[in-house]
């Protein structure tokens, strides 16, 4: 009588190997920071700002409805908020939509604009730096929230930095202040 042949051991797979738990929440971090500071097809927050001319800061272009400093300060108000949201319980948010705006089309002088991008990256670095730690669990729904977690505001955020960016080179554009290739 013949013996059967025993199987071969099974090799783990190399997929298997890579989605285990902690690879993924490892590689959904370097993902999320990547989103966030502009990567992939998204406009990196510096570019966008950078070399904007002072005296068009406040400057409406007819078929678009905001100027730069609008845009600047909108996307600051929003991201702070956001970022206050995710850490601190206690955070009130500005009312909407009247408070995640600026009240005037341009800025006071050149330090509002300079206070304003500063305050921008900083409050970024801070989304990051929060996305980044290991002891934050993007999973957990955030206390004080209503179903938010971590990674779903992260991810928010994201979207309305590339969104808003994206209109501030559209403006820069049509203002002839974006650099051509």
């Amino acid at each position: 009588m013949k013996k059967k042949a025993k199987p071969a051991p099974r090799k783990k797979s190399v997929a298997r190997k890579q989605t285990s738990s902690g690879n993924n929440d490892k590689a959904v971090r370097e993902h999320v920071v990547y989103l966030l500071k502009g990567g992939g097809a998204h406009v990196h927050f510096m570019d966008a700002v950078e070399g904007f001319p002072e005296a068009k800061r406040g400057t409406f272009i007819s078929g678009l409805p905001h100027t730069g400093w609008q845009l600047l300060e909108h996307s600051r108000i929003a991201q702070w908020d956001i970022l206050e949201f995710c850490r601190n319980a206690k955070h009130v948010s500005p009312g909407f939509p009247e408070g995640y705006w600026p009240k005037t089309p341009g800025p006071p002088d050149a330090a509002a604009w300079d206070k304003s991008v500063e305050a921008f990256r900083s409050n970024l670095e801070e989304m990051i730096s929060l996305v980044k730690n290991p002891k934050t669990d993007l999973y957990a729904k955030i206390p004080h929230g209503d179903g938010q977690t971590i990674l779903r505001e992260a991810l928010l955020l994201a979207g309305h930095n590339a969104y808003h960016l994206g209109q501030l080179v559209d403006l820069r554009r049509a203002l002839g202040e974006w650099p051509t290739p």
